[in-house]
């Protein structure tokens, strides 16, 4: 019992740091932030993240597994494959929009450790992409897999940045 305790701490205080992260970025955040919104003392957070760094790896790499799966669970015909690929990550940026603002952010941040996990969770996500693509049949996977990340890329700063009108068929 104190380990799935101690387990659902743990993951308070990641969906806590999702939170403060997506709010106040990597650099501004802090651990104490992070604390209250955990509803515990920040010396508990350290128990389980020894550092901010750390925390933010955690949900970065959160934010990526999220995705991946997301993409994983998708059940479409192969002339259906893209889109609803698309439609999936659109609900997920709705469910999850801390995932999406800490991926933002994350591509961002110059210390080697997070450029790290970014680099590694968007090669995942091009290498299952491009997979799934090519077992489809979709001509010139290659091209779609990279168009396809790329308007995923946009759409988060498009949703990052409340610019509605970077997406075709939004905004003004």
């Amino acid at each position: 019992m104190a380990k799935s305790t101690k387990e659902n701490r743990k993951e308070e205080i990641l969906e806590a740091g999702l939170e403060v992260f997506a709010e106040k970025g990597y650099y501004n955040a802090t651990t104490a932030q992070v604390a209250e919104k955990a509803a515990i003392s920040q010396p508990y957070v350290f128990r389980f993240f020894k550092t901010k760094e750390e925390l933010f790896i955690a949900a970065l790499d959160r934010a990526f597994e999220r995705i991946l799966q997301t993409f994983k669970n998708v059940e479409a015909k192969p002339y259906q494959l893209v889109a609803k690929m698309i439609e999936a990550y659109e609900e997920l940026s709705e469910l999850h929009p801390n995932e999406i603002a800490v991926q933002v952010i994350g591509v961002s941040v110059t210390e080697k450790p997070i450029q790290d996990i970014a680099k590694k969770g968007l090669s995942q996500i091009r290498r299952y992409t491009l997979e799934r693509f090519k077992a489809a049949g979709v001509k010139d996977a290659e091209r779609e897999a990279s168009t396809f990340l790329a308007r995923g890329m946009l759409c988060n700063i498009s949703y990052f940045l409340d610019l509605p009108e970077l997406i075709d068929g939004k905004g003004k």
